[in-house]
């Protein structure tokens, strides 16, 4: 089912952003059986060639140290194992290449503490995390340098990385299949009568009346479009750079590896007589001003990203660099942590911004969780309050010990 050519004069509910924490929304509401209104996406970029769903390493992991992320991710793992069940239309089913490949975080003596703590944590609340020794990470993982190291945790099932371009397309797909309306268009505005949002103005004039409104704008807009609504959220855009290189030396089974300088990579594709490829990235260092450019930083590679990973992996010493492209994160300045729930002061005004790179790991979860709430008033099945707005306002956050 396809939207109309012109936008609607009225929606019960509009989503502005229509990327994979949108579509996850627009798809959970037009599922439910309460639910028998209309629901309209706006979306400004109908490529989706610069959204964070397309640009990002896609992968996603339980090794969080706050119970409502790993809740989060659990429920995230079982829905991308089971996607055909959930997505397929007409009996074809999604494809999004699943390799629970696992995450593998480093420690040294002083980190190791609180990665014994969460993964206790972790593993308490149903996540497969296995916490290693230097020996054991040896005995894994052969071709890893471990005589700085004191603890390694590994996610033996349940993390990895997918298709995030695969997910988002399949969460619109079926949002369309079951009647949501996309339609081309960027919201520059929002009209409000005291609590209550009234209407969202597009950049061409047109007014649409709403009974709710979701910001999912992503790092592109969602802090400017909430400030149209009096609501000043800690979200900024910060560039993100991906390196990818190719290496004949054998790395086998590697997880998605977090070194203890922050520096992560991991196997991308299969391995050709070329070698095998990888990429990699993280973060770029004290110097993270805020950015909506696209430029390759390729001295990170060069002066960060790449003499970490060679002290961390000796095969790693000789590699031919490949290509590189750039995206953002919007990140919470405030913890790190998506905003997600009713904007405090609003009564149908709704957030889903500041993701901080979790967007597409997080999709299926926040997106069932925003339906419940729209359509019910309340969180039905993951209580999603600990990210609510309210801890913004408070200036109370909540504190995650395991960021990349």
């Amino acid at each position: 089912m396809t939207g109309p050519s012109h936008p609607p004069s009225a929606a019960d509910i509009v989503i502005i952003g229509g990327a994979v924490i949108g579509s996850s929304t627009a798809y959970h509401i037009a599922k439910d059986p309460a639910f028998n209104g209309r629901v309209v996406v706006i979306e400004k970029d109908p490529t989706y060639t610069s959204c964070a769903s397309a640009l990002s390493a896609a992968s996603i992991r339980q090794q969080f140290s706050s119970p409502v992320n790993i809740h989060i991710s659990l429920y995230g793992i079982d829905f991308l194992r089971n996607i055909g069940e959930h997505l397929a239309i007409d009996g074809e089913k999604p494809e999004i290449g699943l390799h629970e490949g696992g995450y593998l975080y480093l420690e040294t003596t002083p980190g190791a503490p609180v990665l014994t703590e969460t993964q206790r944590l972790q593993t308490g609340l149903g996540a497969d995390i296995v916490l290693f020794d230097p020996e054991g990470l040896k005995k894994q993982f052969s071709w890893l340098m471990v005589d700085d190291l004191a603890a390694g945790a590994w996610g033996r099932s349940g993390e990895g990385w997918f298709d995030g371009w695969g997910l988002m397309q399949a969460f619109r797909k079926k949002a369309r299949h079951l009647g949501v309306t996309y339609i081309d268009g960027e919201v520059t505005g929002i009209e409000r009568d005291g609590e209550t949002i009234t209407h969202v103005v597009l950049k061409d004039g047109t007014r649409i009346a709403c009974g709710a409104v979701l910001n999912a704008a992503g790092a592109s807009g969602g802090r400017e479009l909430a400030a149209t609504a009096g609501i000043d959220i800690p979200v900024h855009s910060k560039k993100r750079c991906v390196f990818s290189f190719t290496c004949k030396g054998d790395v086998p089974n590697a997880p998605l590896l977090i070194d203890t300088s922050g520096t992560w990579f991991r196997p991308e594709g299969h391995r050709t007589a070329e070698g095998q490829m990888f990429i990699c990235g993280g973060s770029p260092g004290e110097q993270d001003p805020d950015s909506k450019t696209f430029d390759v930083e390729w001295s990170l590679f060069d002066e960060l990203y790449w003499p970490a990973l060679a002290s961390r992996v000796p095969a790693f010493e000789q590699i031919k660099q490949g290509r590189a492209w750039a995206g953002h994160y919007d990140m919470c300045a405030l913890d790190h942590n998506a905003i997600i729930g009713r904007a405090v002061g609003l009564k149908n005004f709704y957030l889903a911004n500041g993701f901080s790179g979790h967007g597409l790991q997080q999709s299926p979860a926040i997106g069932r969780g925003l339906s419940e709430l729209m359509v019910h008033g309340r969180y039905q099945t993951l209580d999603l309050s600990d990210l609510g707005h309210e801890r913004v306002v408070a200036n109370r956050p909540l504190l995650e010990k395991n960021v990349i």
